[in-house]
C-alpha cells in the first residue's frame, strides 16, 4: 500500500511541474504563475452584490472594543472627529433611513459632509475597513473584528441596534437600511455589464491617435538665485553613499566656461545629532510619526511640545508610551503600544532630552 501511494504521489508531483513549465513558456524566463494561495491574498475586493464577502460575523459590543483600541485615536470616540480625517458619523436621519437619501446632501449651508452621509453600499464601508486599516497598520483586522467595527458604525449612525450581530447572512438586510443606498446609480458605461449596470457599451470611443504629436517636452529643473540657498546647503544634506551628492548651494551656480570649484567637506555629525536621528528612525519604524510630528501636532502632540513639558521625565515618558492615555493632551486617546521595550526608552530619553532634530 505504501508503494501504491507513493507511486500515486510522484504521478501527482510530475502533473503539477508539467502544468507549471507549460504555464510559465507562455513568457520564457519572466516569473511564474501565481498559486491559488497567493492569488487568494491579493483577491480581497468586496463588491456592492457581496460577491467575495468572507464568512464571519461581530457583534456591535466586540465592534466598540476594537474602536476605542485601535480606531478612536484618528477618528474619536463616537466617529465625529475632523483633527485628522472628516467625520465619520452624524448627518444622517431616521427619515434618510427610511427613503435611502440623504437630505443634508442637498443643502450648500450643512458645515461638512460625514462618510456615513456619502457611502451607499455597506460593502464598500466593510471593504475600505478591512484592506486599509488601522491607518498605521493596515490588513491587521481579523474578519471578525472587521464585521464588529463596521458594525459599530452602523450602530453609532442609528441603522442597526445596540444588540446586534452583523455577518455575511444579514448584511444585505442592512443595505437596505444605508441612508444614502439610493444616492448612487451604477446605471452608467463605467462598469460595462449586465451584472451591475446593464450597461453593454464602455463610456467613451476614443480611438488611438498617432499623427500630429507634440514634440518631446524636456524638462530640466534649476534652482533660481533667489532660492538658492534657502533651505540650506543641499550638498551637506544628503547621504555620504551613491552617485548623488548634491550641489554646493551656498555658491552661485556655475556659468559655462567658469572653474569648478571643489566643494567644502562635509563636517562630521555631532553626537547628538546621531542620537536624534536613530530615535526618529525608530520613531518611523514603529510609525509613530503617522500620529506625532517632530515640531507640529498631528493627531497627538509634537515631541518638541512633549519634551517642553515633560523634560527630564524619561521614566513617565516610557510608561506613557506602553501604557497609553488620554487627556493632557487632548481628548484623542492613544492607544497602549507594544513596541520593543529597549527602543521604547531610546525614545523616551530622546524625547526627555528635548526631542531635537
Amino acid at each position: 500500500m505504501s508503494r501504491f501511494r507513493n507511486a500515486l504521489l510522484t504521478l501527482a508531483l510530475l502533473a503539477a511541474a508539467s502544468v507549471v513549465v507549460a504555464q510559465s513558456n507562455t513568457f520564457p524566463g519572466i516569473g511564474r504563475a501565481a498559486t491559488p494561495s497567493e492569488v487568494a491574498k491579493w483577491d480581497i475586493d468586496v463588491r456592492p452584490d457581496f460577491k467575495g464577502l468572507p464568512a464571519g460575523s461581530g457583534s456591535v459590543a466586540k465592534g466598540q472594543d476594537v474602536w476605542e483600541a485601535k480606531c478612536a485615536h484618528c477618528h474619536g470616540v463616537f466617529g465625529e472627529s475632523n483633527e485628522v480625517f472628516s467625520p465619520l458619523i452624524g448627518g444622517t436621519t431616521a427619515e434618510d433611513i427610511k427613503k435611502g437619501r440623504v437630505a443634508n446632501l442637498m443643502r450648500s449651508d450643512y458645515p461638512g459632509r460625514t462618510t456615513m452621509m456619502k457611502v451607499s453600499s455597506v460593502s464598500t464601508l466593510w471593504d475600505y475597513i478591512n484592506r486599509a486599516m488601522p491607518w498605521t497598520n493596515p490588513k491587521t483586522l481579523s474578519t471578525e473584528e472587521v464585521y464588529a467595527v463596521t458594525a459599530f458604525m452602523l450602530n453609532m449612525a442609528n441603522i442597526v441596534p445596540d444588540n446586534y450581530v452583523l455577518s455575511d447572512k444579514n448584511i444585505a438586510e442592512v443595505q437596505a437600511r444605508m441612508p444614502n443606498r439610493n444616492g448612487m446609480s451604477t446605471a452608467h458605461a463605467m462598469w460595462p455589464g449586465n451584472e451591475l449596470s446593464g450597461v453593454k457599451k464602455p463610456d467613451t470611443a476614443n480611438k488611438i491617435c498617432m499623427k500630429d504629436c507634440t514634440p518631446e517636452a524636456k524638462v530640466a529643473s534649476f534652482l533660481p538665485d533667489f532660492a538658492r540657498n534657502a533651505h540650506g546647503n543641499l550638498q551637506e544634506q544628503n547621504r555620504n553613499v551613491g552617485p548623488q551628492r548634491g550641489a554646493d548651494t551656498t555658491k552661485p551656480e556655475p556659468k559655462a566656461g567658469m572653474p569648478v570649484a571643489a566643494a567644502a567637506p562635509v563636517a562630521a555629525a555631532k553626537p547628538e545629532i546621531n542620537e536624534a536621528k536613530a530615535a526618529i528612525a525608530l520613531l518611523n519604524k514603529h510609525s509613530c510619526t503617522a500620529c506625532h510630528g517632530v515640531d507640529k501636532k498631528i493627531v497627538g502632540p509634537g515631541f518638541n511640545e512633549i519634551a517642553k513639558k515633560q523634560a527630564g521625565k524619561t521614566d513617565y515618558i516610557l510608561s506613557k508610551v506602553k501604557a497609553g492615555g488620554v487627556g493632557v493632551y487632548g481628548q484623542i486617546p492613544m492607544p497602549p503600544q507594544s513596541l520593543p521595550g529597549a527602543d521604547a526608552k531610546q525614545i523616551a530619553e530622546w524625547i526627555s532630552k528635548g526631542a531635537s532634530k
